[in-house]
C-alpha cells in the first residue's frame, strides 16, 4: 500500500489516545494503563486485583499495526512492558499462533530492555529471545519486535454449513479453522500479535495449537492498540473503542484499549453493520455482514440474553463491553473465543436466513427428497430444519458467552486440559436453553448436541476413548468433538443429578468466584461441588474418573442407533437403507459443528 512502511516505528501511544484532563501526571498509575483499566467495570477492579495482585503491575502490550486489506497483508510493532515474577528468567517467549501451521509472520528486530537480541525458534509458532543478562524476580522487562504477515485466502464455501464443515478434520487454514484468513470483505488476523505464553513450573511456555481445539490462553495482562486500515474498513478488537482517527493518506485509525484480558484478537471487515444493546452495564454489541441484518440482530437478543442468565447465575462479567462478530469460519468450528469478544459463524447466519439453502448444498439431494417424502411432506421437514437451524444458532452463540467464563474468567489450559473448559462452556449452555425453555428443551438438545454426537462418532467408526487429554491426542475433529463437546459435559449433568440442583449451584457459583482471574485445575470444580455437598464428596470423584479418565461411553449413553437418533432430533425414525447411508455421511459433519 502507497505510503506504508516497511515496519510501522513505534509511536507515543498515549499521546495518540490522551484526551484533555484525563490521567494528569501527577497519577500514581500510568496513564497507558488508566486508559487499558477502563474496560472494566469499577466495582471489577477490585476484585481483579485481589486476584492479580497491582493492575498496573501486569503485563503492558502496545501494539501498532497497519492492515493492506487487498493485499492481505498486516504490517506492525510490538512493545512489551512486563515484570519478572517466581524466578529469575534468561529469555522470554512469544507464541505467534498463526506460525503453528504455516510460517505466515516474520518477527524482526527484536530488543530486550533496549538491548538487539537474537530470534530464535525452537518449534513452530514459538519464538525464544535470549536475554543478554538473567533478570531477578521483580526486575523489568521491555521487549520489542517488529513483525510482517501474510494472511491466506480463508477455504472457499465457508458462507454454506456444509462448506463451512469443510473436508479435513481440524479446519482450512493448516488447523486454525479460519482464524487467521481473508476473504475480500473480512480479514481474521487472530494471533497477529505476539503473546508471551504461560510457563510451567520447570520455566517451559505451555504448548500451542496443535490443529484440533482452540489455539493459545495467556496470563491476564493490559492492551493498548492501534490499528490502520484503509478507508471503508472497520476493526473490531477485544477492549474500549478509544475512536477512529482519519489519517491524511484517507485510511482510518481505530483504537482499543482492554484491561486484564488473557487474549487479544483483531478483525477488519468492510461492509458490515451493527446493533448494541445494553445488559446489565455491558455494551453488548452484534457486528455482522450486511445481508445478514436479520440474523445478526437476532444473534444480539441471544447474546444479551444469555449474558443476562450467566451474570445472574455465574457473577458479572467484568467487562464493560462484549462483542459478537460475524466471522467465516471453517473446518466445522460454529463460533470461537476470546475474552470480551466472541466470533460466530457466517455459515450460521446464512442457514437460518435459508434453510433451503442447507438442503440444497447437499450432495445426492435426491436421497434427501427420498428421505422428506418418507416423513411426510417437504414443508414440515424444512419447517423443523429452520427451527433446528436457528436452535443452534441460540446455542452456539449461548456457548461462545459462557466462554466468558470459562476459560476467560476462570483460566485453564486449553491445549493440555481443553475438557476443563469446553466442557462447562457446553453445559452452560444447555443450562441456559433450560433456564429459558424448560427442562423439556433441554433434554432435547441434550440427546441432540450431546448424546447426538457422541452415537455419530461411534456410528462413524470411531472409538470411545478419555476426554481428558492433550488436544494432540484425538485423532481429529469428529473424536474431540464427540468426547469433549458431547461426552465430557455429561458429567456435569450426573454430578447435577447426584447432589441436587441446590448444591450444584452453589458450587458452580463458587467455583467462578474462586478462581476469578486465576487458572484452574482438572478438579477444582469437583472440589468445589465437594465442598457444597461434602457427603458425596468420594461420589463426586467418581464420576469425575469415570466421565473424563475412563471410557464407559456406550454404557452410560447407550447403543447408537441412528433411527432413534433422527426421531428424537423431531426428523421420524423410518428411512430406507440408502437413506440411511446418505445420513450416515452428512450427520457426523453437521453434528461436528462445534463451538470452539
Amino acid at each position: 500500500m502507497p505510503g506504508m512502511p516497511a515496519h510501522p516505528r513505534p509511536w507515543p501511544l498515549v499521546a495518540l489516545l490522551l484526551v484533555p484532563g484525563f490521567a494528569s501526571a501527577g497519577d500514581l498509575v500510568p496513564p497507558e494503563v488508566q486508559f487499558s483499566l477502563q474496560h472494566l467495570k469499577p466495582e471489577e477492579k477490585a476484585r481483579a486485583a485481589q486476584a492479580l495482585g497491582p493492575l498496573e503491575a501486569l503485563s503492558n502490550y502496545q501494539v501498532q499495526l497497519e492492515v493492506d486489506a487487498p493485499g492481505r497483508s498486516v504490517k506492525g510493532h510490538l512493545r512489551v512492558e512486563s515484570r519478572v515474577k517466581e524466578r529469575a528468567l534468561e529469555a522470554v517467549y512469544l507464541r505467534v499462533t498463526p506460525n503453528a501451521f504455516d510460517p505466515r509472520m516474520t518477527l524482526d528486530g527484536a530488543k530486550v530492555n533496549g538491548q538487539s537480541v537474537t530470534l530464535e525458534r525452537p518449534e513452530h509458532g514459538l519464538y525464544r529471545l535470549a536475554l543478554p543478562a538473567p533478570v531477578a524476580p521483580g526486575g523489568a522487562l521491555v521487549v520489542e519486535v517488529d513483525l510482517e504477515g501474510k494472511v491466506p485466502r480463508a477455504q472457499p464455501g465457508t458462507a454454506s454449513l456444509l462448506g463451512a464443515l469443510g473436508a479435513s478434520a481440524g479446519g482450512s487454514s493448516g488447523g486454525d479453522y479460519g482464524a487467521f484468513s481473508a476473504t475480500e470483505d473480512f480479514l481474521s488476523l487472530v494471533g497477529v500479535v505476539p503473546l508471551m505464553p504461560p510457563l510451567d513450573a520447570a520455566g517451559a511456555p505451555w504448548a500451542g495449537p496443535t490443529g484440533v481445539g482452540d489455539l493459545a490462553l495467556y496470563e491476564p495482562a493490559n492492551v493498548l492498540a492501534s490499528v490502520v486500515v484503509p478507508a471503508g474498513w472497520k476493526v473490531h478488537a477485544t477492549g474500549v473503542a478509544m475512536g477512529e482517527v482519519p489519517q491524511k493518506d484517507g485510511r482510518v485509525r481505530f483504537s482499543f484499549a482492554a484491561g486484564a484480558v488473557r487474549d487479544f484478537p483483531v478483525f477488519a471487515s468492510k461492509g458490515y453493520s451493527s446493533a448494541t444493546t445494553t445488559v446489565n452495564g455491558v455494551s453488548v454489541e452484534s457486528h455482522f455482514a450486511s445481508q445478514d441484518a436479520v440474523a445478526g440482530k437476532r444473534v444480539l437478543k441471544y447474546a444479551g440474553d444469555a449474558l443476562g442468565e450467566f451474570e445472574r447465575r455465574l457473577g458479572p462479567l467484568p467487562f464493560k463491553t462484549f462483542r459478537v462478530v460475524e466471522a467465516p469460519l471453517s473446518g466445522g468450528a460454529g463460533g470461537m473465543e476470546f475474552p470480551g469478544l466472541v466470533t460466530v459463524g457466517t455459515s450460521l447466519y446464512r442457514s437460518v436466513a435459508n434453510p433451503e439453502r442447507v438442503l440444497a448444498d447437499v450432495p445426492g439431494m435426491e436421497q434427501m427428497k427420498g428421505l422428506l417424502g418418507a416423513l411426510g411432506s417437504d414443508a414440515a421437514p424444512l419447517a423443523q430444519l429452520g427451527k433446528m437451524l436457528e436452535r443452534t444458532l441460540e446455542f452456539t452463540v449461548a456457548h461462545e458467552v459462557a466462554h466468558q467464563y470459562f476459560a476467560g474468567l476462570v483460566g485453564s489450559d486449553p491445549i493440555a486440559s481443553p475438557v476443563v473448559d469446553e466442557s462447562l462452556a457446553q453445559y452452560a449452555a444447555l443450562l441456559y436453553m433450560e433456564w429459558k425453555y424448560g427442562k423439556a428443551v433441554a433434554e432435547q438438545l441434550r440427546q441432540e448436541s450431546l448424546v447426538g454426537a457422541y452415537h455419530m462418532m461411534r456410528m462413524s467408526g470411531g472409538k470411545d476413548a478419555p476426554a481428558d487429554r492433550p488436544t494432540s491426542d484425538f485423532h481429529d475433529s469428529l473424536e474431540y468433538g464427540a468426547l469433549v463437546y458431547g461426552k465430557a459435559p455429561l458429567l456435569h449433568h450426573a454430578s447435577r443429578k447426584l447432589i441436587g440442583d441446590e448444591a450444584f449451584f452453589k458450587g458452580l457459583r463458587a467455583y467462578v468466584d474462586t478462581y476469578r482471574f486465576k487458572w484452574a485445575c482438572g478438579d477444582c470444580f469437583t472440589r468445589e461441588l465437594a465442598k457444597a455437598s461434602p457427603a458425596h464428596a468420594r461420589q463426586l470423584e467418581r464420576l469425575r474418573v469415570r466421565w473424563w479418565r475412563e471410557a464407559h461411553g456406550d454404557e452410560d449413553l447407550g447403543q447408537p442407533n441412528l433411527g432413534a437418533l433422527l426421531g428424537g432430533a423431531g426428523l421420524g425414525g423410518q428411512v430406507d437403507a440408502e437413506t440411511m447411508k446418505l445420513m450416515k455421511e452428512l450427520l457426523p459433519g453437521l453434528l461436528d459443528m462445534g463451538q470452539e
